[in-house]
């Protein structure tokens, strides 16, 4: 090995780069970083960039280098390489993930797992995760042990079809030499509009861009194209190559800590550290001594960059353990654990690794590898399969058909039996003290494991509100012919309390109708979700609005809602002045309601829980303690507060508050009279819902009176 991690031509390991190998260390370790301390590096996911870049310069450089020597690309061999070199090391993480999760995870998540392990093992986890990011309900969920395969993912597609790319480009010049030129036609044909729709894709959903192939496929063929120019890069003056090689690694550095979670990514952010890694790349041998390569080469850079791949596949596993297991990590704990994932990563990378990726017989033998490439798959995809059995059978799931308990005292002496079922909020009957935290409960319902689906969204005979001819068309419950109209609007928040209205529509012979968006509040204002604007959430209250204030305006109007970032000029509000903002938006559009001489009847908003409860009991059957909140930082997180001061001084708004029904102690209990009170932090059961029907019952029938 020559000075500065760089080879001279002709060296014994000519292909072998110590500047790229720390550029790997550098890669990994802002990943580390990352995941660890997100307060202190909070863009340390561009280390993934990073090493887009650097595997697509890699692998391209391997090919090209066959198709000069041989005018051919041996796909058998291509591959045979990849899976000898990814796999062994991928199913052991795997399989270990699984054993983690069934032995220090909580059951809530083993169904998950299961076929988030099959998904890496097939190289579709990033798909799996971009379609869980439009999944309002999964999107909040807990991370996956294994979610950072999907770049493994991005990664296995993109080389599904790069070598088929460039052997048919090189066909032209197979009895002359290899073009360069030819082939960086490969680079535009990839690169340009993958990067283009990764920039329209982050602007208008960026949920599913971080993750889908299509928007990352750029920085790969990046990587590709640098390989493609060659010895071209190479000749670049050392005054100009020595600047632009450090100005890279400074561009890289400097993304890890301009860049955040609130950056829309990859699009245009992703340029910072994917043309900084490519300067790396293409200068450090024209720059020599004067560039970064001396740095990047020097022992520890190479030790951290050898393992690279091992340590990002351990970290990650052991950090969601660790998150599980003792709750928030701290910046310090996180790093603690990261650190520790040297240990099985060196491990892993001597004795799993190594053995298999540097095989004699393996090398000379690529169906052999293929063979054991595909025996790997089969394990993890089988292990995966498998593991589903430790929850089987399936818990039963929720009971949707809508049961109220009596609505009053005169229904109640004329029902021959009480409605079967836990009491609920039914017990606080008897004093707050009732729904006082406790360690056991007898028995809880719904069943944790399938708490999530207790709600309206799992009904069978589930109903969204759409537009129909340009107009808001409500899902219609109670007596349709009914004089007496009630309307319900707003986010799931709203649409929570939708068990409980339709149980009291039916009973009070009400017209119910339904106008609820996910994630949409009843504004007249526009917001924003992850910092980015829903023009769609108010073109949609703006139909609503018309609707309710029109002809067939309702006799009473039902809203409940969380709290969201507001715009202003078209951008969101600081968040010093969100509640401040968002309060005046509720007062202003009740306003809109109430003059029109409809009266408002305001849901107070959900206390929020600080940690998922139904995976709480699940982990803490025996020590439910564990599993509450205190109630004053509980009504402090969602619109609680900023409800109780904008229906101040507005006559026709009325609050309708059910919080001591709730959260009625200090603490906020996760079971009340058997019954489990959220579906996850911020949402209630619908059976719990159920058993504050008479309670909202007579809310609302005071207001009418």
């Amino acid at each position: 090995m020559a000075e500065n991690g760089i080879n001279q031509p002709g060296s014994p390991r000519s292909a072998f780069r110590g500047d790229i190998e720390g550029l790997r260390a550098i890669a990994v370790l802002l990943v580390l970083a990352g995941h660890a301390a997100g307060n202190l590096v909070p863009g340390g996911f561009v280390g993934v960039d990073v090493f887009f870049v650097i595997s697509g310069f890699l692998i391209t450089g391997l090919l090209v280098g066959e198709l000069r020597r041989t005018g051919r690309i041996s796909l058998t061999a291509f591959y045979a390489r990849r899976a000898k070199r990814l796999l062994p090391a991928a199913v052991l993480v795997l399989v270990v993930s699984l054993l983690l999760a069934y032995t220090l995870l909580p059951r809530t998540r083993w169904s998950a797992t299961g076929w988030d392990v099959v998904a890496s093992a097939v190289y579709g986890m990033n798909w799996r995760l971009a379609a869980q990011a439009v999944d309002y309900w999964a999107a909040d969920q807990a991370p996956s042990i294994v979610q950072h395969f999907w770049s493994l993912a991005v990664e296995e597609q993109f080389y599904l079809v790069w070598p088929l790319l460039l052997l048919v480009l090189a066909l032209p010049g197979r009895r002359r030499a290899v073009r360069p030129a030819l082939l960086m036609v490969g680079f535009v044909l990839v690169a340009v509009p993958s990067f283009a729709w990764s920039v329209w894709l982050t602007r208008s959903d960026p949920g599913p861009a971080y993750f889908v192939t299509t928007t990352r496929l750029w920085e790969l063929a990046l990587g590709g194209a640098l390989a493609i120019a060659g010895t071209a890069l190479h000749r670049l003056p050392r005054a100009l190559a020595a600047p632009l090689a450090w100005a890279g690694l400074g561009a890289v550095t400097a993304g890890a800590f301009v860049l955040g979670p609130d950056t829309p990514f990859p699009g245009t952010a992703a340029l910072l550290p994917t043309l900084g890694t490519a300067a790396v790349i293409g200068c450090s041998v024209a720059a020599g001594r004067a560039g970064p390569a001396g740095m990047l080469g020097l022992a520890p850079f190479r030790a951290v960059g050898a393992v690279s791949y091992s340590l990002y596949l351990w970290h990650w596993p052991l950090l969601v353990v660790a998150e599980a297991r003792f709750g928030e990590l701290t910046p310090v704990a996180g790093l603690i654990v990261v650190s520790l994932s040297a240990v099985p990563a060196v491990l892993s990378y001597r004795f799993v690794e190594n053995p298999i990726r540097l095989s004699k017989t393996l090398q000379w033998e690529p169906a052999a590898a293929l063979r054991i490439g595909a025996a790997c798959t089969g394990v993890a995809v089988a292990a995966g399969l498998m593991f589903q059995f430790t929850v089987w059978p399936p818990p039963q799931a929720p009971v949707s058909t809508v049961v109220l308990p009596p609505l009053s005292t005169a229904q109640a002496t004329a029902s021959a039996t009480a409605p079967a079922g836990p009491p609920g909020a039914a017990v606080l009957t008897s004093g707050k003290s009732a729904g006082a935290p406790v360690d056991r409960v007898a028995s809880v319902v719904p069943d944790p494991l399938t708490a999530l689906k207790d709600g309206p969204e799992a009904w069978p005979d589930k109903c969204t509100a759409g537009f129909d001819g340009g107009q808001p068309s409500p899902c219609l419950y109670g007596d349709a012919d009914s004089a007496f109209r009630v309307a319900l609007v707003g986010d799931s928040h709203a649409n929570q309390w939708l068990p409980a209205l339709r149980g009291i529509a039916d009973a009070n012979n009400w017209r119910l109708e339904s106008y609820v968006r996910q994630a949409c509040p009843f504004l007249n204002r526009g917001i924003a979700r992850e910092n980015r604007p829903q023009p769609e959430c108010l073109d949609w209250n703006r139909s609503v609005l018309q609707a309710l204030t029109g002809e067939r305006k309702p006799n009473l109007l039902v809203v409940s809602h969380t709290i969201y970032v507001v715009l202003e000029n078209g951008e969101p509000v600081e968040n010093r002045v969100v509640a401040d903002r968002f309060t005046e938006a509720m007062r202003t559009t009740w306003r809109e309601v109430t003059a029109a001489k409809v009266p408002v009847a305001v849901i107070r908003d959900t206390p929020y829980q600080s940690i998922d409860i139904p995976e709480c009991v699940t982990a803490n059957p025996r020590k439910l303690t564990r599993c509450t909140s205190p109630r004053d930082v509980a009504l402090a997180t969602g619109a609680a507060n900023p409800m109780l001061r904008a229906v101040v001084d507005q006559p026709r708004v009325h609050l309708i508050d059910l919080t001591d029904s709730i959260c009625p102690t200090e603490r906020c209990a996760p079971v009340i009279g058997g019954v489990l009170i959220y579906r996850d932090s911020s949402h209630l059961t619908a059976t719990y819902v159920t058993t504050l029907a008479p309670r909202l019952n007579d809310a609302l029938r005071r207001l009418l009176d």
